[in-house]
């Protein structure tokens, strides 16, 4: 804790043990009243009557106007003391953050920044054909599927080689199975009977380099059905770190896209943002 806040709650301590003990607990040693005299018993009764009714006023002046002073000190002493913590409130209220209270959307946008500003990763190497062999057989329309990394947004490219990485790390390498998809493309996949997807050309972010296909591989083999136990469990693991590096899981999706993983946000907003 910082040590002006220390000496500040010490002193705010101190302040209101003293109007505590000042204002509800101390009491006058004498009072007001014993502030008259004794006349001396020579004097004439009629000045000695005189003399107590001028000390009676005087004495009757001073007790209002002492107990007018001491009410008017509660006041002003606690109207100081709101100021003094309002001033320090807004002096201190940017040195402490309690990350555990923080939104989920800020922990997100950390660990995303945390993962940019991490050495760049660079793309993996094309894969030799054969390895989409399974693939290809299973879903015909992976032939004209686009795998140019350089065709994606850079800093969407790192996120998806950082998912990857964590990916690799747990036992599931993972390929691209397409990454940009023109707007053409994107119509023919929408119109085929063997329904790939439900975006048309301009619908989707495949086509501005914000989303991926990926999939996990298997003794040198692309393995894309969900049906296989191992390569589900690798999806689901996909889900978690694409998730985790906040990016959006087509597995969420009532239609389910179990590979699918793109930048966050709605397109109309990502586009706007990127004008």
């Amino acid at each position: 804790m910082n040590t002006l806040l220390i000496v500040f709650l010490i002193l705010l301590f101190c302040l209101l043990a003293w109007i505590g003990w000042h204002f509800f607990v101390a009491t006058p040693s004498k009072e007001i009243s014993s502030m008259a005299v004794e006349p001396p018993a020579h004097l004439p009764k009629k000045i000695l009557a005189d003399d107590v009714v001028a000390d009676s006023v005087s004495v009757g002046s001073r007790r209002l106007l002492l107990s007018g002073l001491k009410l008017a000190r509660v006041p002003v002493a606690s109207f100081l003391l709101i100021v003094m913590v309002v001033l320090v409130t807004l002096k201190f209220n940017t040195l402490h953050v309690l990350a555990p209270f923080l939104p989920q959307q800020y922990g997100q946008t950390a660990h995303i920044q945390n993962t940019l500003t991490e050495a760049k990763l660079a793309p993996p190497p094309a894969l030799p054909p054969e390895v989409f062999i399974n693939a290809t057989r299973s879903q015909p329309s992976l032939a004209g599927a686009n795998r140019d990394w350089q065709q994606l947004e850079s800093r969407f490219v790192q996120q998806v080689l950082q998912v990857m990485k964590k990916m690799d790390e747990r036992g599931y390498p993972l390929a691209l199975l397409e990454g940009y998809r023109s707007p053409e493309r994107q119509d023919e996949l929408a119109q085929m009977a063997n329904l790939v997807t439900k975006a048309k050309g301009g619908q989707s972010k495949h086509q501005y380099g914000w989303a991926v296909d990926l999939a996990p591989i298997k003794n040198g083999k692309v393995i894309i059905s969900e049906k296989d136990p191992w390569a589900s469990e690798a999806y689901q693991a996909l889900g978690e770190e694409a998730e985790a590096a906040g990016l959006t899981w087509g597995g969420r999706w009532s239609f389910k896209d179990y590979g699918h993983i793109e930048k966050t946000g709605s397109l109309a907003v990502l586009l706007q943002k990127n004008k």
